[in-house]
């Protein structure tokens, strides 16, 4: 039998009681997952706004929903299931907690400085031309939003992960083959 999130159908009846009971983040899902199970980018963004996760900051626009999607999908479905929702509700929540505390005049928005800060403590050791080209690509007016600080770690996250994979020696280089660079960058 398949369950939902491994692309299989729904088990019928009262759905998923237990789940239920032992995740309250599951409420979240259910209420726009349908009966396939599954979340699309459009029922994430509905369901993120409806959960309040952004807070006061506008809602996720639809190519954040999309790359938090494709940051999870490992059956390459489009689409996420709960626990791969659990698993972005977790990183959301991280990356939220990290924008708050960088965002010290509650302005909504970070700065450069403001940015390489976050970004340091969540791991990233970037050179001044790698946050030029964040601040540069993810910036209006030399500050970064919620909705695109989140687009940003959602980038960075997906593409450590990739070069991590074929960094086989784990010494900071790796060989891309031009497509693979190409699938890789477009699935971002």
């Amino acid at each position: 039998m398949a369950y939902p999130g491994y692309g299989g159908p729904r088990p019928q009846g009262a759905g998923f009681p237990g789940m239920q009971q032992q995740d309250p983040l599951y409420g979240y899902f259910a209420a726009v997952a349908g009966q396939d199970g599954q979340i699309s980018a459009d029922e994430l963004q509905r369901c993120l706004t409806q959960s309040g996760i952004s807070g006061s900051y506008k809602p996720f626009n639809m190519e954040t929903c999309r790359l938090m999607i494709n940051m999870l999908d490992r059956d390459m479905s489009g689409s996420m299931g709960f626990p791969e929702f659990r698993e972005l509700w977790q990183a959301l929540n991280a990356w939220k907690t990290s924008f708050l505390s960088y965002d010290r005049d509650q302005s909504g928005t970070v700065e450069a400085q403001e940015m390489h800060q976050a970004l340091s403590s969540m791991g990233y050791n970037l050179s001044p031309n790698a946050m030029n080209a964040i601040m540069k690509r993810y910036s209006t007016n030399g500050k970064i939003s919620f909705d695109d600080f989140v687009c940003c770690c959602v980038r960075l996250r997906a593409l450590t992960d990739h070069f991590r994979r074929r960094d086989t020696s784990q010494n900071g280089n790796a060989t891309f083959q031009y497509d693979d660079f190409i699938q890789v960058t477009m699935s971002m």
